[in-house]
């Protein structure tokens, strides 16, 4: 598998890059507009087809680049079933599975972070093609945190049911890689988190609730913008 981790400074936003070396068909997951001649560039570069590029949500942070990439690729653009956005190609529900190449990821319904939160398992495979386990699970799980649930139909409860009913059920080894990181870490494993992510020692559900209701955060700085734009599939920004 040819994968890349991309980090947009500005937003703290991680872009993935995954490829099959076989087929040299790609996906590129919760890219941003800004970035667009980097993802282009780095294609070329990699001779890498770019078959879909998917949202794990309708983010509050930055602009989507799911527009731009169909239009200059002709890709297929996809968000989760319950996202509000007309603009995408395809939608996807849980279980459902996104293939490039000899490749798929599983699309996993995660809600919390917003209604319409997905993560995204890439599976080990037999053929070592994969030897372990990638898990990219957007603002759900954070490293050492979790997305915040006080916008977007957002819900504590829910995502305490994700993080410990789906995502905290995989395997130790599971690699993590988050939508977002501020403090330089890149990547994790879900017993890397079980243990040392400070959100997920409560007790219960209630406990849960509790925690992430005394955040008091202040709105993303983009919000306002980002939201509709990414409703969109990123278009509106260019049209405003």
């Amino acid at each position: 598998m040819i994968f890349r981790q991309l980090f947009h400074a500005d937003t703290g936003t991680y872009t993935y890059l995954l490829g099959c070396e076989q087929t040299r068909e790609a996906i590129l997951i919760d890219p941003v507009v800004d970035a667009v001649d980097t993802y282009l560039q780095l294609l070329r570069e990699l001779n890498l087809t770019l078959v879909a590029a998917l949202d794990t949500h309708v983010h509050a942070d930055h602009v989507t680049a799911l527009g731009a990439l169909r239009d200059k690729t002709g890709c297929i653009s996809m968000m989760g079933e319950p996202a509000r956005a007309s603009c995408i190609s395809q939608s996807f529900s849980d279980g459902d599975t996104i293939k490039f190449g000899t490749l798929s990821l599983k699309a996993l319904h995660t809600p919390g972070h917003t209604d319409d939160s997905y993560s995204f398992l890439l599976p080990a495979s037999d053929d070592e093609t994969v030897r372990e386990n990638y898990l990219f699970t957007g603002d759900t799980l954070l490293i050492r945190g979790t997305g915040r649930t006080d916008f977007q139909n957002g819900s504590a409860s829910d995502q305490y049911r994700s993080l410990f009913n789906t995502l905290l059920r995989l395997p130790d080894t599971t690699r993590v890689y988050p939508a977002h990181d501020y403090k330089g870490w890149t990547s994790s494993t879900i017993g890397e988190e079980r243990q040392h992510n400070p959100r997920l020692q409560v007790a219960s559900e209630q406990d849960y609730v509790a925690l992430m209701g005394n955040l008091k955060l202040p709105n993303p700085k983009w919000m306002d913008v980002a939201v509709p734009a990414n409703l969109a599939c990123g278009n509106a920004l260019a049209d405003a």
